[in-house]
């Protein structure tokens, strides 16, 4: 008797490689798996802009690396004794301007440099609604706490969201010929703009994005959302919130992405850098006995030898925890 509905997980063809140069923009989920991929000793840059959940600001943040945009005195504000940008997460926010402004232009840099060398672009998309600011007409990718009264919200179509993706795309093609790029849906329910929006929001979100991969051979897509939704089904898999994919459901969302879109020869290296992350994780009974000793002086001839064999892998922190340096 089954109890899950399950369901094959299409492989990815080309496939992501070690080597590859990889940048995820998007929702929250983009930083889970991201910080797996990080964590794995992947080449990746996440959300440059921090989180941003609808498909046109980060359509808008590829156009501003595009364009080498540099983010001046007029494009944060002050709210609550902090300076803001409407373009970019709370996360870049600070009391000093000049700091912040910084932070924007250098993040900025980073993401130009990667997205014009980057193989892969995975793009999250959270959610199709946006808030749109009364004063001027200006869609915001993040309210900063400003009083709802400042916005008024909008449900994108699937159009507008093709549309500006499309947009943005074309041009990305144009300036990179190489870079591929991978779509998610958010499994995270944002069940603030209701529980009816929000089932409304995703399937406009997974309309448009379907229609995409339908349409570009270097498009593709890889079913984050079905796997939460459909597969594990369960709010045992949630964190509290009841809206958040908690770490079980994460982790199993991310080795049904590495048996699905990495390489075979990027799989079995991620096995090998997973058993040297864990050996870091080993807490022993006492750390002076001799067998200890050898137990870290064998992790850091593993990891120099993988090192050795590749040199792209970075795992010197690692290298030099064994060591005891």
């Amino acid at each position: 008797m089954n109890f899950r509905l399950t369901f094959p997980v299409a492989p990815l063809e080309p496939s992501l490689q070690y080597t590859d140069k990889i940048l995820l923009a998007g929702s929250c989920f983009a930083e889970e798996i991201g910080g797996r991929l990080q964590q794995h000793k992947f080449n990746v840059q996440v959300n440059p802009h921090g989180i941003l959940f609808n498909p046109l600001s980060i359509a808008q943040s590829m156009q501003s690396y595009m364009d080498g945009k540099q983010y001046a005195e007029e494009d944060v504000f002050m709210h609550e004794d902090l300076w803001h940008s409407w373009d970019h997460h709370s996360r870049f926010s600070g009391p000093d301007r000049g700091a912040v402004l910084a932070g924007l232009n250098a993040s900025a840099a980073a993401a130009a440099n990667r997205l014009r060398e980057a193989d892969w672009l995975i793009i999250t998309l959270g959610s199709a609604h946006v808030y749109v600011m009364k004063e001027n007409g200006r869609m915001v990718a993040n309210c900063h706490k400003v009083p709802d009264a400042a916005f008024y919200k909008k449900l994108l179509t699937a159009d507008e969201i093709i549309a500006a993706l499309d947009n943005m795309m074309h041009r990305l093609f144009f300036s990179n010929r190489k870079v591929n790029i991978l779509f998610t849906v958010s499994p995270v329910r944002y069940v603030r703009d209701g529980v009816v929006e929000n089932n409304l929001s995703k399937a406009i979100l997974l309309q448009a994005v379907h229609h995409l991969v339908n349409k570009f051979n270097r498009l593709f897509y890889f079913p984050a959302y079905e796997l939460v939704m459909d597969d594990l089904r369960d709010y045992r898999f949630y964190k509290e919130d009841l809206v958040h994919p908690n770490d079980l459901a994460i982790q199993y969302v991310w080795e049904q992405f590495s048996a699905a879109c990495l390489h075979p020869d990027a799989q079995q290296l991620e096995k090998q850098v997973a058993d040297i992350l864990r050996a870091r994780q080993h807490r022993p009974f006492n750390a002076q006995t001799p067998q200890h000793r050898q137990f870290l002086a064998a992790y850091a001839k593993k990891a120099w030898a993988l090192m050795d064999a590749h040199p792209y892998l970075n795992m010197e922190e690692e290298h030099r925890y064994f060591e005891g340096r």
